[in-house]
């Protein structure tokens, strides 16, 4: 019984943990961008992404990445034989690397909070598509364990993940163009007044 409710607690804790990071990183992309409004609403803007930054990795992130390790944990110790799966040291090693990219968007935010941070919102898109890497891989290997398939279906997930995180790009790219013309043609319409 301590496995199933581990187990129930370790799925909710990521979920929560996910949701956390995948919107962390939006924020940043709308907190480097509001850069470019005039003010006061730049200043405005960028004082609300911090809280909500703040709240959002204190409250919910941080949380439920220790409610996801705190839970794996236990899991572990109802059922030390998993240790021995080769499956498992490969999931452990992807929960590594999130974890680190966990605490790189801690850095990040303080990074957005002093006024240092150097990433423009074009390449925090390109971070924000980590989290969903490492998941799909992380699930993967969780429900395959080592029989992780390699048959057509496998690759056209993979494929369609691929496409989403392209299609997610290209959308924020034609979205930006758009924008930038926008900017220019209400330029040229006073210009043209005078």
């Amino acid at each position: 019984m301590a496995y199933s409710w581990f187990k129930a607690f370790h799925i909710i804790g990521f979920v929560v943990w996910f949701a956390g990071l995948f919107y962390l990183v939006r924020l940043f992309i709308y907190h480097v961008e509001a850069n470019q409004e005039p003010e006061p609403a730049k200043t405005i803007l960028k004082n609300q992404y911090q809280i909500m930054e703040k709240r959002l990795y204190d409250i919910i992130t941080t949380p439920g990445m220790c409610v996801t390790v705190a839970m794996a944990i236990g899991i572990l110790s109802t059922n030390t034989d998993l240790l021995q799966e080769p499956w498992l040291h490969f999931k452990l090693g992807f929960v590594g690397i999130l974890i680190g990219y966990h605490y790189y968007c801690g850095r990040l935010m303080k990074q957005l909070a002093a006024d240092e941070c150097k990433w423009s919102g074009q390449s925090l898109r390109a971070l924000n598509e980590a989290p969903t890497l490492l998941l799909v891989v992380i699930v993967m290997l969780a429900i395959f364990k080592n029989n992780l398939p390699t048959d057509l279906t496998a690759w056209l997930i993979f494929g369609l993940v691929v496409f989403m995180a392209v299609s997610i790009q290209l959308y924020a790219k034609i979205r930006r163009r758009n924008k930038e013309k926008l900017t220019a043609a209400l330029n040229q319409v006073p210009q043209a007044q005078n």
